[in-house]
């Protein structure tokens, strides 16, 4: 493994790679394997970018991604292929909650995709979006079906066919929660791929959401691994040196530096994108024990009293976590804006969303971190790019495309 500083000399290179986060990983390993020589340049210390473990309260935890989506197997697939298949788990069967901008927390409702309804009438919809809204919604059903553009975006879709009740009072705070922007703010189909092909095939968006509900794989819709993901790119890294990929870490990409073909698998403006600010929080919190509010909350913009935009009640969403814990909860709290007072701010947005007081005194400890969700490339078509600039937030996505990229340059 090469350094930035290192002596070693480093050979010809078929392809280098840009950036050691999953994609990077994901791209440099699959060449790798088939017989490349590959280098990966990454300006950090470390591998995995978002995905990467911090210790809160003695306890390893996520500093990143904690969960993934099941969609396409493909997170599962490689997880097995690097010997974690038998450490995926699924999340906790009691649900998330939503905070309204009023009111009290509604458990999320059952049928919805992104928080989309396939059953606007439900009484789980009506509780968190009104009964207007939900007969507004219920219209989608004999509204006359138009094709769906690509450059089309979710919000624009959710609003033209079940009206702007069921946009911002649930898709918004769902799809922030999950891509950190507002749904007019995301193309349709990199926020819900294959959704457009079956809002043309079943003419109606709440039947477009039943049926890809009834695809789905049984099970739950996001999967996670045992002692967390940073796992994943704890074992990536290692099948880096198994295959003989030149890792250097420490050194950033000067041009007329680098050989062989290149993948870009860092932004291209590591400044653009939206900041994210982590707090973790470890409680003794007795009060917790029944999970209050399920596996957590996703909070809608402007509820009153509230600066985080979602909580994630760790230890009730994972068991080997609670188990882990000793007793003890952690809570994760994100947010857009970061409050002058972190720590305190993220103690008191917990109680109000969990309903459980929570004092000072019942802090065992407390962890910040700050990352940056780059926006979408505009590096054009002459570069190849992976990572989320480009695939979007999520590893299913990232990951998915990461192999196509590497498979499209083994064809090559």
């Amino acid at each position: 493994m090469c350094s930035a500083t290192s002596s070693v000399s480093c050979t010809v290179t078929d392809v280098t790679v840009v950036g050691g986060g999953v994609a990077g990983m994901v791209v440099a390993r699959r060449l790798a394997m088939a017989g490349r020589s590959v280098t990966l340049i990454e300006a950090s210390d470390h591998l995995g970018g978002t995905v990467s473990r911090h210790t809160v309260g003695d306890i390893d935890l996520d500093a990143g991604a904690e969960s993934f989506a099941n969609r396409g197997g493909t997170v599962a697939a490689l997880a097995a292929e690097i010997g974690l298949g038998d450490e995926v788990v699924s999340p906790s069967a009691a649900g998330a909650w939503l905070q309204p901008v009023s009111g009290p927390a509604v458990p999320m409702p059952a049928t919805n995709l992104l928080g989309i309804p396939g059953t606007p009438l439900a009484a789980d919809v009506i509780a968190v979006i009104g009964q207007r809204a939900a007969i507004r919604a219920e219209l989608d059903a004999i509204i006359p079906s138009l094709w769906a553009s690509k450059s089309l975006t979710l919000g624009t879709l959710v609003r033209r066919r079940m009206g702007s009740g069921v946009l911002e009072k649930l898709v918004a705070p769902i799809v922030h929660g999950v891509h950190s922007l507002h749904p007019d703010d995301i193309q349709l189909d990199r926020a819900a791929p294959g959704l457009r092909a079956a809002f043309a095939r079943e003419g109606s968006l709440a039947a477009a959401v039943r049926f890809m509900r009834d695809a789905a794989p049984a099970g739950s819709s996001i999967a996670g691994i045992r002692g967390g993901m940073h796992r994943l790119a704890t074992e990536l890294a290692a099948d880096l040196q198994t295959y003989g990929v030149d890792v250097q870490l420490g050194r950033t990409a000067q041009p007329g530096s680098i050989g062989g073909t290149v993948v870009m698998a860092a932004p291209t403006d590591p400044t653009a994108g939206r900041r994210i600010v982590l707090a973790t929080l470890v409680v003794n919190a007795p009060e917790l024990d029944s999970a209050p509010r399920g596996t957590g909350l996703l909070v809608a913009a402007g509820a009153a009293g509230i600066s985080a935009r979602a909580l994630t009640h760790s230890t009730a969403k994972w068991e080997w976590l609670r188990e882990r814990a000793g007793g003890r909860h952690v809570l994760r709290l994100s947010y857009d804006v970061e409050p002058e007072q972190l720590q305190a701010t993220a103690l008191q947005d917990a109680s109000t969303l969990l309903g459980v007081r929570l004092g000072d005194s019942s802090v065992v400890d407390f962890a910040r971190v700050e990352w940056l969700r780059p926006a979408a490339s505009s590096a054009g078509d002459k570069i190849i790019q992976v990572g989320e600039s480009v695939a979007g937030s999520g590893l299913a996505g990232v990951i998915r495309q990461a192999e196509a990229a590497a498979a499209e340059l083994l064809a090559g």
